[in-house]
């Protein structure tokens, strides 16, 4: 075992990355619940909303990067999506087989049944906290992720 210890600054930020481990856990699970009823789980809903809020139409890798999970994961949840008539693919004039990924009629109703759960679940979950708290927690794990990002550390 090494000699190193972690400074002050290090001990606060693993404790926060267990937390987040913890957290995500925690909301996958209440996402799934809460839009189970609309045939979506979490995952799916994510990959929802990475389309939804793309500023253009966007590749299944790009939207794999920038939600820094793995393209193959987001390419099956996808897959599942077209047959469903959620979503639909378009050419790229950048990439001959990186097709653009857009939500159909059906999809974009979707997303928005789900966003209707969302508002009241979010509300509730937030009362009582101080935005100004919320928006420091923001910008440290924004911080984080991009020095993991960006390959510093």
């Amino acid at each position: 075992m090494s000699d190193e210890k972690r400074t002050k600054e290090g001990e606060a930020a693993t404790a926060l990355v267990l937390d987040v481990f913890r957290l995500n856990g925690r909301l996958q699970l209440a996402g799934d619940r809460l839009v189970s009823d609309l045939g979506l789980t979490s995952a799916r809903w994510q990959i929802l909303g990475a389309i939804a809020y793309a500023d253009r139409p966007e590749s299944v890798a790009w939207h794999a990067r920038a939600m820094g999970v793995h393209r193959q994961g987001v390419q099956r949840i996808v897959n599942d999506l077209l047959k469903e008539g959620i979503v639909e693919t378009r050419p790229n004039p950048h990439h001959k087989r990186a097709h653009l990924v857009v939500l159909t009629p059906k999809g974009k109703t979707l997303y928005e049944a789900a966003i209707a759960k969302q508002i009241p679940w979010i509300n509730e979950l937030s009362d009582g906290l101080r935005a100004e708290d919320i928006e420091t927690a923001q910008r440290v794990i924004a911080c984080l992720k991009t020095r993991l990002e960006d390959g510093s550390t």
